[in-house]
């Protein structure tokens, strides 16, 4: 009886830490670290480091990411490009070349835009910004050189660094051991010739919400045409423990100048609400036509403190398979699975709408969708018009509960267009009000 209790507890924990770091919406989606040796020096190595982010919809945003490990021996790094130690640590004992970091467990960032150009190399100084890869491919990569010193000069004494960890920019992220992979293959800087890295080591690592937070970090509210009820997001949300802090949007702090609320701790200053969101996404069935039918998306920040740059909401929903237009965002279907099409990414047009606003009066953005219906599937009758999983910047959004959603009246026939366009007015105003 002990054995098997004790095996329960052994697959209850093993499938509970695999599941936390497991999405189904983006089942393979990680980030990759790359580390490759690409020379020898009399007391170590010159390695350059690519991280590859391979998440489909969750980017690295400002502060951005840091990396971290922990040397196997005693190395030191005398140099880095592109990046900078967080610490240097005791570098004491070397008097004449002092090392860029002694640290025995260093963590790495990326370099700001504009940094000197002596400085630079290939994919950095983006503030530790990096876009997701079902976004933008050539934006989701960051790399660095770095010259290591004491490790050893071959293959045979070298050692692999280990305990990585990455945070982008809070916790979350959960990172394997190095792997010796086959070494990576580059092509030299005029293009004409092809050179290979001594050594390689592969190092994956993935995401998970529940260890970035206990709380969601956004949520979702909906209302329709033809039911004059709005479904507010579900009360404390997002956790209720920041009432004490929170502010009213006339509150003194807010008529402050702007580098006054502004910080790089990725801190929050949240406008007081029943919900507690630093974000709400609200999903409004708009109009119902013949063989069309039409939603209105409204992103809202709630956050005095923060931007979102290359934002993404990411939304499950059956009939998304049918997407007619998308206006005022980007939308990209999402096909995790060959015989699912249910899932879509919105995100921002660039330099016009990319870009979520602080809150206050431009910290909202919307869309509408246009989605053609399947008249074998389609239905307004129990909560079926509204979507089944809502993510945003990577996290999902805490949904209220079905039982709460706009109910289809007996007396609702598909109503009149003018009837519909109406309601949809009134409910969209109260929202943006509220």
């Amino acid at each position: 009886m002990k054995m098997r209790f004790l095996i329960f507890l052994v697959l209850f924990f093993v499938l509970f830490s695999c599941s936390g770091a497991y999405d189904p919406l983006d089942p393979t989606g990680n980030v990759t670290i790359k580390w490759d040796i690409m020379s020898w020096t009399t007391d170590g190595y010159i390695a350059i480091v690519t991280m590859f982010n391979f998440q489909t919809f969750r980017h690295f945003m400002k502060p951005g990411w840091t990396i971290g490990w922990t040397w196997a021996k005693k190395e030191i790094i005398w140099s880095i490009n592109g990046a900078q130690a967080v610490e240097q640590g005791d570098c004491s004992k070397f008097k004449a070349n002092i090392p860029h970091s002694c640290k025995r467990s260093p963590a790495v960032v990326d370099l700001l835009p504009g940094a000197p150009f002596n400085q630079q190399f290939g994919n950095c100084c983006k503030g530790g910004v990096v876009a997701a890869w079902g976004q933008d491919p050539s934006a989701a990569v960051s790399q660095f050189q770095m010259t290591v010193g004491l490790s050893g000069t071959s293959n045979k004494t070298v050692k692999l660094p280990k305990s990585f960890t990455l945070l982008g920019p809070g916790p979350g992220y959960t990172c394997g051991p190095p792997k010796m992979v086959p070494s990576t293959k580059f092509l030299t800087p005029d293009g004409l010739r092809r050179t290979q890295a001594l050594l390689t080591w592969n190092v994956t690592c993935t995401y998970s919400q529940f260890m970035a937070r206990k709380n969601p970090s956004c949520c979702v509210s909906l209302s329709s045409f033809y039911n004059q009820i709005l479904t507010p997001c579900p009360t404390c949300a997002c956790g209720c423990q920041n009432n004490d802090t929170c502010v009213n949007g006339d509150s003194r702090i807010l008529q402050l100048p702007v580098g006054n609320t502004t910080r790089k701790d990725n801190s929050s200053l949240l406008q007081c609400t029943h919900h507690m969101c630093p974000v709400r996404v609200h999903w409004h069935v708009k109009v119902n036509y013949k063989e069309y039918w039409r939603v209105k998306i409204a992103i809202t920040n709630f956050n005095y403190m923060k931007n979102y740059s290359t934002w993404t909401l990411v939304v499950q929903h059956p009939n998304l398979n049918n997407v007619t237009q998308v206006f005022s965002f980007e939308y990209k279907p999402l096909i995790a699975y060959d015989s699912i099409n249910d899932t879509g990414m919105f995100y921002g047009m660039k330099h016009y709408n990319d870009e979520l606003m602080e809150a206050g009066p431009l910290g909202n953005l919307q869309s509408e969708v246009l989605l053609q219906k399947d008249q074998n599937t389609f239905t307004f009758k129990q909560g079926w018009a509204f979507p089944r999983k809502v993510y945003f910047n990577g996290d999902e959004c805490m949904l209220p509960p079905p039982d709460t959603y706009p109910f289809l009246p007996n007396s609702a026939h598909g109503s009149s267009h003018f009837f519909s366009m109406l309601i949809s007015t009134l409910i969209f105003l109260f929202t943006y009000i509220w």
